[in-house]
C-alpha cells in the first residue's frame, strides 16, 4: 500500500498511468497533502494554485495533471515550517480562562494585548513575578 511518499515519486520520477494503481492505492490517497508538499516547491506554485480547486474526491484527476505538468525529476523539496512562535500552553491557558473562551481566541488576544496587560491579568490570576516571567518567555 501507497504512503504520501510514495504518491509524491510517483508524481516526480516514475510517473506511472492512473490504471496502475489498486482501490487500496488510492484509499490512502490524500489530496490536501499532496497538494501541501508539492508547495514546498516555488517552481510548482502555480500548478498546485490551479489543481487545488479541483474536488479533493477527484484523486485520478488530480494524480493525472501533477504527472503530466510536473517534470520528471528526483529532486527532494525541503518542507517549509511555519516560523510563528507559538505561544506558551500555560499562557494560554490563563487567558483562555480569564476570558472565558476557546484556545483559538485566546492566542489571538495574546497576539492583540501588550506585555503589561498581560502581566496584568496574570497577576490578578494569582501569579508571581517569576511564573509571569518563565509564562511569557
Amino acid at each position: 500500500m501507497k504512503n504520501i511518499f510514495d504518491w509524491l515519486k510517483a508524481i516526480n520520477s516514475t510517473k506511472p498511468p492512473v490504471e496502475s494503481f489498486t482501490d487500496k492505492d488510492w484509499e490512502v490517497w490524500n489530496s490536501y497533502m499532496v497538494h501541501r508538499f508539492l508547495s514546498m516547491n516555488p517552481d510548482y506554485l502555480e500548478i498546485v494554485n490551479y489543481v487545488q480547486d479541483f474536488p479533493p474526491q477527484e484523486k485520478r484527476m488530480i494524480y493525472n495533471i501533477y504527472r503530466e505538468f510536473i517534470p520528471k525529476n528526483n529532486k527532494w523539496s525541503k518542507y517549509i515550517k511555519s516560523k510563528a512562535k507559538q505561544p506558551n500552553k500555560d499562557l494560554i491557558d490563563h487567558i483562555k480562562n480569564y476570558f472565558e473562551c476557546s484556545s483559538k481566541e485566546a492566542k489571538e488576544y495574546i497576539n492583540i494585548l501588550d506585555t503589561p496587560e498581560i502581566n496584568r491579568i496574570l497577576t490578578n490570576r494569582g501569579l508571581d513575578k517569576k511564573e509571569i516571567t518563565k509564562i511569557i518567555k
